[in-house]
């Protein structure tokens, strides 16, 4: 309990850190956010209110209290009908937990803000709609790299110095060294366009697709083939190594030496004893991947016109869409900081020798 207290902890001061970051970097970026969010409709007095309204006429450590209240999920709101400061609370839905003269504290979800380019939709609704297609996205990708990582670490491995294992490390040092928006361009253009009448997949397409002949919407799994295969191609290869360097260590000690004298066969041995014991530096890779997929989908899912985050993160960057970025780019962080803590456990579960203090 204490560790995870601790963790929790130190987790937190790192979003502090993200939050700011991200904060103090698009605060000095050239563009006034007021003019962004009115587009064409702009006015002289449409900007005052809309400045006034989100806090943008504010010093900037104002307006970075005011992103702080936004963002906590016990925040102080006014209780003033003609009150348009950050601390309004028609933005979200919400709990009194204290009422005061002027003032409420109150609970809710984060707030996100609010999109610049898409008629004043919330953030977190906008995440809420494209992060599930880039979970099922990454999940496929990292099911992808760690089942066949493992195979093909294990083959390469029991086959050391083999041309096997040669072909093998070879397929490892293409997967990591080739970027992810070459290889989807590549084969979107090969297995969607060239070999299209034998594999029957579209160079283009999302997981959710509209009928043609108007039943309406549905699911279309063959759309997840293409960019699955690309984004799980180089946790794959990492995989593969670390799993084959890890079992050959394995291999080599004593307690192996003793499952041989007891007459295990070496498929057991591998299943039984040393596989499980090897699988700690993969599950770190496999974690920090799946994390890092959820963030560098960015660009397979835009080549491949994926509605998940990524794309949506591409598109608000071509639009200055500030709240969308900001927004996604938090989620991301929340996500690795939390995938982090359960990846301490499962080392836990793996290896007993490991005490999580």
């Amino acid at each position: 309990m204490h560790y995870l207290l601790n963790k929790i902890f130190y987790s937190f001061l790192t979003l502090f850190g993200v939050v700011t970051v991200i904060f103090l970097l698009f605060s000095v970026l050239p563009g006034d956010p007021a003019r962004m969010m009115l587009g064409q409709r702009e006015d002289s007095a449409q900007l005052q209110i809309v400045k006034h309204k989100y806090g943008f006429d504010k010093p900037l450590y104002q307006q970075y209290i005011y992103y702080l209240n936004d963002l906590s999920p016990f925040s102080i709101h006014s209780t003033k009908s003609n009150d348009y400061t950050f601390l309004n609370a028609d933005k979200y839905t919400y709990f009194r937990l204290l009422s005061l003269k002027n003032y409420s504290i109150v609970l809710k979800y984060p707030y996100l803000r609010t999109s610049f380019q898409k008629s004043g939709q919330k953030v977190s609704q906008i995440i809420a709609e494209t992060l599930p297609n880039t979970a099922v996205l990454a999940v496929a990708a990292i099911s992808l790299a760690f089942i066949l990582g493992i195979i093909l670490g294990i083959i390469s491995a029991v086959f050391k110095n083999t041309i096997i294992d040669k072909g093998i490390a070879v397929f490892s040092t293409l997967g990591m060294s080739v970027p992810s928006f070459f290889s989807a361009i590549l084969f979107a253009w090969l297995f969607g366009f060239v070999w299209h009448k034998y594999t029957n997949l579209q160079m283009t397409g999302s997981l959710y697709e509209v009928d043609d002949l108007g039943r309406g919407i549905y699911i279309q799994w063959k759309n997840l083939i293409l960019p699955a295969i690309v984004l799980g191609i180089r946790p794959l290869a990492a995989v593969s190594q670390l799993t084959r360097g890890a079992l050959l260590e394995e291999l080599n000690k004593d307690y192996i030496k003793t499952a041989k004298a007891k007459g295990l066969s070496p498929y057991q041995i591998i299943k039984k004893h040393a596989l499980k014991n090897a699988l700690n530096p993969v599950v770190t890779a496999i974690s920090g991947w799946f994390a890092s997929l959820l963030a560098g989908a960015v660009f397979v899912e835009y080549i491949f016109n994926w509605n998940g985050l990524g794309k949506e993160i591409v598109s608000a960057l071509n639009t200055l869409d500030l709240p969308v970025i900001m927004g996604s780019v938090l989620v991301i962080a929340t996500m690795f900081l939390i995938i982090n803590i359960l990846v301490d456990f499962i080392y836990r579960w793996l290896d007993p020798r490991i005490r999580l203090s």
